[in-house]
């Protein structure tokens, strides 16, 4: 594919949801007219013949009132409009079961393909549609190769199948002089129907491969390029760098929160260096002991520093120092694994300040 310039770089990358949800606002979707058109002939025809002694009762009626009069009718203004609202009314109902199933068809075979949605800027006027360059441009582009093959194809499987039709019928054609004008009509009606009936059965196939061949298409039109995927990414998930920045003023507050809480801690724990937790347990406000600081490295070193600001007993136990620095969080209370160790440490810190546990 060629480069865009103002895009930066070559459209390699799939689309983004937001990028298809913004087209599909834009009425851009991968759709094939080829289904919807298939599938109202193929209802229509069907409902046509299913109908078809209805409608015939229908168009009899409408015969049997215009040509059978037991009177002269007088035409007069209520007459009119009584002959009116009678023909209306044959007409609605006549075409009412073919109607109905060409539209029911047409919606489900729209829907099934793009869902439901509805798109206002497609239908906005655009001064560009009347720019008759572009237009002459279009006529020469991948997709009208498509749609013009597309035609020569549909043309060539209609006429095999009305051919072939035809051909199997020659010897009941042939004899058709001795049938009436119903049993002509009549038969007409039947290889027309199945005629019908096997182009549409065939125009399927067609219309499922043109309806791949679309949504391929409108995938690979809506491609970005590896810059636009980047500048969405900022526009919804903001600047990376801001975002870091962001994370690290939150850290910051975090660990000032967790050393001013580190002069209320009953012990430190340390490892002896490199790690350094700080517990505090009272008896009237928590049901278990908890962590108010942790930290290893610089931290645990401002920890051990606030603690002997502040007259905050450090013991080394390396063991249980490992264990709540990796299973505690800052705030939580100790786990019960870890109450007997924790118990044992309080108890002898206590006893060195002549407090009880």
């Amino acid at each position: 594919m060629a480069e865009d310039p103002e895009s930066g770089g070559e459209k390699t990358e799939d689309p983004t949801s937001r990028k298809l949800s913004k087209a599909r606002e834009e009425g851009q979707v991968a759709k094939s007219m080829e289904i919807p058109s298939v599938f109202v002939l193929l209802a229509g025809v069907t409902a046509l013949y299913a109908s078809a002694f209805y409608i015939y009762q229908n168009l009899v009626s409408v015969f049997h009132f215009n040509f059978y009069f037991e009177k002269i009718p007088l035409l007069t203004h209520f007459e009119i409009i009584r002959l009116l609202a009678f023909h209306t009314q044959k007409i609605i109902f006549t075409c009412i079961p073919v109607m109905l199933a060409i539209m029911l068809i047409a919606l489900i075979s729209n829907f099934a393909q793009v869902g439901f949605t509805v798109s206002w800027k497609a239908i906005e006027p655009k001064l560009s549609r009347l720019d008759p360059i572009n237009g002459f441009k279009q006529k020469f582009t991948s997709r009208a190769v498509v749609e013009f093959a597309k035609t020569l194809i549909k043309v060539g499987i209609i006429s095999m199948v009305a051919y072939l039709s035809i051909k199997g019928k020659l010897t009941e054609i042939s004899m058709l002089y001795d049938y009436s004008v119903g049993q002509i009509l009549l038969f007409i009606l039947k290889v027309s129907f199945w005629i019908f009936i096997k182009v549409c059965l065939i125009m399927i196939v067609v219309a499922l491969l043109d309806y791949a061949y679309q949504k391929w298409k409108f995938l690979d039109d809506q491609k970005m390029t590896k810059k636009e995927v980047k500048d969405e990414t900022k526009q919804t998930e903001g600047d990376p760098l801001v975002k870091s920045r962001i994370r690290q003023l939150q850290h910051e507050t975090a660990r000032k929160r967790m050393m001013a809480a580190v002069p209320d801690a009953d012990v430190v724990v340390t490892n002896p260096t490199r790690l350094a937790i700080a517990i505090k347990y009272d008896g009237k406000e928590m049901d278990a002991p908890q962590v108010l600081a942790k930290g290893a490295g610089a931290v645990a070193e401002n920890i051990r520093r606030i603690a002997n600001q502040n007259d905050v007993p450090l013991v080394e136990d390396k063991q249980l120092a490992r264990n709540l620095y990796s299973s505690v969080d800052i705030g939580q209370a100790v786990p019960m694994e870890l109450y007997q160790a924790v118990a044992e440490l309080l108890a002898y810190v206590y006893k060195l300040k002549g407090k009880k546990l």
